[in-house]
Parts: structure tokens; C-alpha cells; sequence
């Protein structure tokens, strides 16, 4: 069974851009490099074969990921105002003498725990969960 992925319009976009550039200039590229490491002569102990071979197989494992992501996903709606928190979403909160922080509600596709200023955060985060209608 496919899980729905939400995605924000940004987020679809940037997707549909990254999948482009791997089907023509990463593949174009790859195929170059590859073409160059057979050339060498043997493959058996040819590290930029090896090496090419391997990006391959990330790179269309990426590119498998990001068809399957854009075949089941559902684009969230902006709006302007929202009367509840919902994915797509910016909800600002302000504490006492801390400074104002926003947020931004995605799909877990679009979430990036490791670039926090960012802050996008899944909507299945379990901090989240009780707040999201």
C-alpha cells in the first residue's frame, strides 16, 4: 500500500526540478565518466569505473525515489489564513523573554532535521501531534 506524501507547492517543485537534472545532466555526465574509466582498459582494478558504477546506482536509486514521492503525493493548499493548525501551516509562537520562533508544517518528504533554521517540521512529529487537526 502507497503512503500519501504531502508536499508543499515549493517543495513539489524543487522534486520535479532534482528529478530533470538527474535524467538529463547527471545521467549525461555519468555516462561521460563512465565511457572515460572504460577507455583506461581494465575494469577489474579501475577505481573511476568502480567509483562511476557506484554513483550510478545512487543515482537512479534517487531518481526511483523521487518518482515514487511525486506518484503519491498530494499538494497542500496555501492559504493565507488558517483558523487551525494544519499541514502547510506557519505558526509563530512567542514565549515569555524568548524571541519569536515560526514554523512552517510540512509532509515528512520536506523535512530537514539537520538544517533546524529552517524550521519545517513533519506533521507526524509526535511533539506536534496533539496541536494539528
Amino acid at each position: 500500500m502507497n503512503e500519501i506524501k504531502y508536499l508543499t507547492p515549493e517543495g513539489k517543485a524543487k522534486l520535479e526540478a532534482e528529478l530533470e537534472e538527474l535524467k538529463t545532466t547527471g545521467r549525461l555526465e555519468l555516462a561521460e565518466r563512465l565511457k572515460q574509466a572504460i577507455s583506461m582498459g581494465d575494469l577489474s582494478e579501475n577505481a573511476d569505473y568502480h567509483k562511476a558504477k557506484e554513483d550510478q546506482g545512487f543515482m537512479e536509486g534517487r531518481i526511483q525515489e523521487i518518482e515514487a514521492i511525486l506518484s503519491n503525493s498530494k499538494v497542500i493548499e496555501a492559504r493565507t489564513k488558517y483558523d487551525e493548525v494544519t499541514l502547510g501551516a506557519r505558526v509563530t509562537i512567542k514565549e515569555a523573554d524568548y524571541p519569536e520562533e515560526t514554523y512552517h508544517l510540512v509532509g515528512v518528504n520536506e523535512a530537514n532535521p539537520r538544517r533546524p533554521h529552517l524550521a519545517r517540521i513533519p506533521h507526524r512529529q509526535s511533539a506536534y501531534r496533539s496541536q494539528i487537526r
